[in-house]
């Protein structure tokens, strides 16, 4: 069994503690590697090679920074294959999506941060014919990355890419249950060319891998996806010592159907927005509003819809549904299903464990695409993230009720509407608490646009020129004339 490592200072290092910890691949529920248990002491040694490239790297032009970063690009698309086999293996998710999606989202996450900076702004200011106002935009220094496990190489790269385009270096953790595409980045990032230490991937637990990031008192610039609870321990920690901190985190999406939406679309991409992924995506349309004329229909179209997604081994293309990323997380959903029909709640479809027709998966974190009804919206159910494949339905009757009720959570991440009324689809979208919300379709993306969440949903906003803003410092420079 091949053991990873970490990245620091353009080699791949074992921890200092020689501990390791056990990888999983979901689809088996078998140990199919293992990475390393780093610790505070792997962080610093991070550090200090992050440190040391920073003065050379942010004194690179943007040209030649972009040009490293469009090599990487090229790289990660060079070896497609061989990064979707890792994360299908990593995650539990179906290859096919791995291919399609996660993978060339990273490369064009470098590819347009690349393109970005060779493109920036700055604004100057005649101050009443006695001087000249400028203002600059600085690296920061070395950036602390924590990634999740849902989408692992993507939203890495949604982080690495703004911090190294804009001239910062970085020390950057990926979740300890998905490693193996943050360790193939590494191998790729020494191809490209990279001097050693622009980039630093330390593999290990939140406590203490994580912790000694958010708490070095050395990196000033923090940027996190993940959950809520640990987001507010960042937030705490991070605000204390006065560092410039991202936050993305979780989401009870609303997915809100009037009676007028085209309803073929509506449920294709009701289906599609609660089970891609096998619902871990913090985007995904947990709670389906239906307007009361048409739920009906509604509900049985997209039970029927439900049951036609192709379950199975996610190494076997064709597949749409794999694994859960993990046997706590497994136990995780089934129990909050458990707990929805001991609220009352009327299951439609799935709510059970499921194994493939694959010998292989017999002991993998397999379970249903479920949908549950009859359930009261201030309940937990209603009101917590699940992260998984269970999606609710409840019935509003009028337009100011489905706001209310889009809005009766502590989260703000995302929302969809489905209308053909223009004027009620701008209302809606005005009056719904969320960082984006999308009408008459679903994860329809724009990497120039700011993303992030209300609320519980988080702080600070990524993509677009609101990374470059969040990745640098202003100065600004008076001239007298």
């Amino acid at each position: 069994m091949k053991k990873l490592q970490n990245y620091i200072a353009g080699e791949f290092v074992n921890p200092v503690d020689g501990e390791w910890l056990d990888v999983f691949e979901p689809a088996t529920g078998k140990v199919y590697t293992q990475s390393p248990a780093s610790t505070g002491a792997d962080v610093q040694h991070a550090y200090e090679a992050a440190q040391s490239a920073f003065p050379e790297w942010s004194g690179f032009t943007a040209e030649r920074r972009a040009g490293y970063m469009y090599t990487l690009a090229d790289l990660i698309e060079r070896d497609l294959t061989r990064l979707t086999k890792a994360e299908s293996c990593d995650t539990g998710k179906p290859i096919g999506v791995a291919r399609t999606v996660d993978i060339p989202r990273a490369a064009a996450n470098f590819r347009f941060f690349a393109g970005a900076i060779l493109h920036s702004e700055s604004t100057s200011h005649d101050t009443d014919g006695q001087a000249i106002n400028y203002t600059l935009r600085k690296p920061r220094g070395v950036a602390g990355l924590i990634s999740p496990w849902n989408l692992p190489l993507y939203l890495l790269s949604w982080k690495i890419a703004p911090a190294i385009a804009t001239g910062n270096t970085c020390v950057a953790k990926p979740a300890e249950v998905t490693p193996m595409t943050a360790y193939l980045l590494g191998e790729l990032i020494t191809e490209a060319g990279f001097p050693p230490g622009v980039v630093n991937i330390v593999h290990g637990l939140g406590d203490p891998c994580g912790k000694a990031i958010v708490e070095h008192q050395n990196i000033p610039t923090i940027s996190f996806t993940g959950s809520t609870a640990v987001g507010k321990w960042i937030g705490a920690t991070a605000g204390g010592m006065l560092k410039r901190v991202s936050l993305e985190l979780g989401g009870k999406n609303p997915n809100i159907i009037f009676a007028d939406a085209d309803l073929d679309q509506a449920v294709e991409n009701a289906c599609r927005g609660a089970f891609s992924n096998q619902g871990q995506i913090c985007l995904c349309g947990a709670r389906i509003l239906v307007e009361e004329s048409i739920a009906k229909e509604f509900s049985a179209r997209l039970v029927e819809r439900t049951r036609k997604i192709r379950l199975g081994d996610p190494s076997v293309d064709g597949v749409e549904f794999g694994a859960l990323v993990s046997r706590e997380h497994l136990a995780k959903v089934a129990g909050m299903v458990d707990r929805a029909k001991e609220l009352g709640g009327k299951v439609l479809t799935g709510g059970k464990r499921y194994a493939p027709d694959s010998p292989r998966c017999n002991d993998g974190y397999f379970y249903e695409p479920t949908i549950i009804t009859n359930l009261d919206m201030q309940c937990e159910i209603q009101q917590n993230e699940i992260f998984g494949p269970v999606v609710t339905i409840a019935t509003f009757k009028n337009e100011q009720t489905a706001v209310e009720l889009a809005n009766s959570t502590a989260f703000g991440l995302a929302a969809m509407i489905w209308t053909r009324d223009v004027s009620r689809a701008h209302r809606v979208a005005q009056a719904i608490e969320a960082g984006i919300v999308w009408v008459n379709c679903w994860m329809l993306r724009d990497l120039r646009t700011p993303f992030g969440g209300a609320k519980a949903s988080g702080v600070g906003r990524e993509g677009g020129t609101e990374a470059l803003r969040f990745f640098t410092e202003p100065k600004n420079v008076c001239v007298k004339l």
